[in-house]
């Protein structure tokens, strides 16, 4: 059973990142319609947490699927990571330098994954140079470990599911995208799809969640925003499974482990035209 919060501050990580059993990762992700902005593996390269290894969501994800960064299986899971010197018995801190884009999905992903001693550094790489915290721009040499992945289905959700909800509705459908794209008031970042959204799912903008610095709202804050979510089955949607994960990782501060992340998101789903799509 995962408890606790899932967040740990660039202070806490300060007095800790020498502990022989810690690794650090850095999982930011820049999304490709934002141009002009640099890639999650430049701002890797510019500047990074001492030791941080860099853990791409494009290339660590299904090479076969023409969605982006969808969830591969266990065993490319595994192969990759490996590579990345992670293995069994590490403890894992994820960061980001875009607020929680997308240290939260690697987060997801490590725990579909059967990973879970790990936790997200709460403001990313803003917060740990603010607190004082080293710098390097050197990638690490990381020794190859093993590492066993056995994929945990219940915090997947594929379109048939999402289908299979809408008529059964036994779990709440939170929409991370922004409102206008939610009641299809606004145009979609991706070519060729339709704005809206899956019917009776509600929107809860992943910004909302975080605070103008980029760290996570208190626990309180999020209670009153969450609270109708707090218990029961959840499940987390987006424009492409990424800021549904912010989702999850703050119900997970609120003690609901359990939500699922819709993988497909509405890149999947508004481009089937048998999908009925709400708007209000």
């Amino acid at each position: 059973m995962e408890s606790g919060d899932p967040l740990v501050t660039a202070e806490w990580l300060k007095e800790n990142i020498n502990a022989p059993d810690l690794r650090m990762v850095d999982a930011s992700w820049v999304p490709p319609f934002l141009s002009g902005r640099k890639t999650g593996l430049e701002g890797y390269t510019q500047a990074h947490i001492p030791g941080a290894v860099f853990f791409n969501i494009d290339t660590i994800s299904d090479q076969a699927s023409d969605l982006p960064h969808m969830l591969p299986d266990a065993t490319l899971f595994s192969s990759r990571v490996r590579k990345l010197g992670l293995g069994d018995g590490h403890r894992l801190v994820i960061y980001d330098h875009n607020g929680f884009f997308a240290s939260a999905r690697a987060w997801w992903m490590f725990r579909v994954m059967g990973h879970s001693d790990i936790k997200v550094l709460d403001g990313g790489l803003a917060a740990w140079q603010a607190a004082g915290g080293e710098i390097e721009d050197l990638a690490p040499t990381p020794i190859e470990r093993h590492y066993t992945a056995r994929k945990r289905t219940d915090l997947v959700r594929d379109m048939r599911q999402m289908h299979d909800n809408i008529a059964a509705q036994t779990a709440k459908v939170l929409d991370a995208r922004a409102p206008g794209r939610f009641d299809g008031s606004a145009p979609e970042p991706r070519a060729d799809l339709r704005s809206g959204h899956i019917p009776d799912s509600f929107c809860v903008p992943a910004s909302s969640l975080l605070n103008e610095d980029a760290t996570m709202k208190s626990v309180d804050d999020l209670q009153e925003l969450l609270e109708p979510y707090v218990s029961g089955p959840v499940t987390a949607t987006c424009g492409s499974g990424v800021s549904a994960a912010i989702i999850a990782l703050a119900l997970a501060r609120l003690g609901n482990w359990d939500t699922a992340i819709y993988d497909g998101s509405w890149s999947e789903w508004a481009a089937n035209c048998d999908n009925p799509i709400a708007t209000s």
